[in-house]
């Protein structure tokens, strides 16, 4: 089996567009609404993106989360992003629902600046508990670019984690938008955010204090590959956990697009704490030139890589994922008994 572990409803239909700009418009007095969109709605916003993809490319399930930018934690007050979020997290359990053997839901969170993350823990349980979702993502800067809350390291994040340890889910750093315009939001706010979020993590004790935490470093790990050398050097001088050790409690994702970029991926975080993923129709949704195929469509760069073993790409594509997300497994074991009892009739 081949599972993505990142995906995000970049097609949604136009309705949730209009939520959003009805909510801005009466963002003084933000009240919780409701999204005008069907389930026939849904299926054609996916079936000739999503779904389509998924089985060109040979993927059998994608974990499917809310548009990351469009989530904008900065917007807003704690309210708006709550109702914001409900809305977002409701459709994803919809899909889910349409389609139980290509979508596994995992969450955005409400979080908002200088709100606590405590706040979040309640749309957490039910996304878990109600909606079967496996895991969230988490954005270390809801300020949009500016870093006005507390590093990840800070116990100021604590309840969240317990809460996450509690669930036995896993949570995938992820930025939203940007609104400070020195950075671009997803050629180089969103990788700031995942090497910040590694440091962080690096020079905290979280991992002490929560040793079954699970964390998901997306887009490949902003720059922690390329830059291992200079983390390996900033452990040592600060006394702190070895890099080769650190970087094992840690998961990252295979967002990269190219073959060397892949391989330089898989030697440095090591084949045990790769989940593939493609962010398909996410930030780089054109054809690369030298290979004709979309940027996105990333699975044949990890298959052009020789020295890599069966029983290595099983854990990437598939063993990986079943470990960072421990509820994913009971819920493929259902869709694999649908699939069987469908052929038995």
């Amino acid at each position: 089996m081949i599972i993505d572990a990142h995906g995000h409803y970049t097609t949604v239909p136009p309705g949730l567009r209009v939520f959003r700009a009805l909510q801005i418009s009466s963002m003084g007095k933000p009240t919780r609404g409701r999204v005008n969109i069907s389930d026939d709605e849904i299926r054609a916003s996916l079936e000739k993106g999503q779904i389509k993809i998924l089985t060109e490319r040979g993927i059998d399930v994608m974990l499917f989360s809310p548009m990351a930018s469009a989530m904008g934690h900065h917007f807003g007050n704690a309210r708006v992003s709550r109702y914001w979020t409900e809305v977002n997290n409701e459709l994803i359990h919809r899909v889910c629902t349409l389609y139980p053997d290509r979508f596994v839901g995992v969450c955005a969170l409400p979080q908002s600046p200088g709100v606590s993350p405590r706040e979040c823990i309640e749309e957490l349980e039910r996304c878990i508990n109600e909606f079967g979702f496996v895991g969230c993502n988490l954005n270390p800067d809801p300020s949009g670019g500016y870093w006005t809350d507390p590093p990840l390291g800070d116990e100021w994040w604590y309840p969240l984690y317990a809460k996450l340890e509690e669930l036995e889910v896993a949570a995938m750093v992820h930025a939203s938008a940007t609104c400070n315009p020195a950075f671009h939001t997803t050629g180089s706010h969103y990788l700031n955010v995942d090497s910040s979020a590694f440091l962080q993590l690096m020079e905290s004790r979280v991992f002490q204090d929560f040793p079954r935490l699970r964390i998901i470093i997306s887009h490949g790990g902003g720059n922690v590959p390329y830059q291992a050398a200079r983390y390996r050097a900033i452990s040592i001088m600060n006394k702190w956990e070895p890099f080769e050790a650190f970087i094992k409690r840690l998961y990252f994702d295979t967002t990269v697009y190219s073959q060397e970029a892949m391989e330089m991926l898989v030697k440095v975080v090591s084949i045990d704490n790769l989940l593939f993923a493609s962010e398909m129709l996410g930030g780089v949704t054109t054809i690369d030139p030298t290979t004709g195929r979309f940027f996105d469509d990333n699975k044949p760069c990890l298959d052009a890589i020789t020295w890599l073993t069966a029983e290595d790409r099983k854990k990437i594509y598939e063993e990986n994922a079943l470990k960072a997300y421990p509820r994913l497994g009971p819920i493929l074991e259902r869709r694999l008994a649908r699939v069987d009892d469908r052929i038995v009739r």
